[in-house]
C-alpha cells in the first residue's frame, strides 16, 4: 500500500503556482491552494498567461480586459 501522507514535491513558478499535464494532454496552471486556474496547450503558454492574470489581478486592472459579448437573452417574440 502507497503512503498517503508523503509529500510531492513541485516545482513552484514564481513561488505561486505550479503547471501540471493533464490526462487530456493540455497543461493547466494550479496555485498553492489548490485553486486550478488556466489551460493550454504548451506549458509556456499556460506560464506566460498565469504570470499575465495574475500581474492584472494584482493591480486591480483584470476587469479592464474582460467584456461581456452576449447577455444571453432573447429579444422579441417567440
Amino acid at each position: 500500500m502507497e503512503n498517503t501522507n508523503e509529500q510531492t514535491e513541485y516545482e513552484w513558478i514564481d513561488d505561486a503556482f505550479r503547471v501540471e499535464k493533464t490526462r487530456g494532454g493540455l497543461f493547466e496552471s494550479v496555485l498553492k491552494d489548490g485553486t486550478k486556474l488556466l489551460s493550454g496547450l504548451t506549458q509556456q503558454i499556460v506560464i506566460d498567461a498565469t504570470r499575465w492574470h495574475l500581474k492584472c489581478q494584482q493591480e486591480g486592472t483584470l476587469d479592464d480586459y474582460a467584456r461581456i459579448v452576449n447577455d444571453g437573452t432573447v429579444g422579441g417574440k417567440l
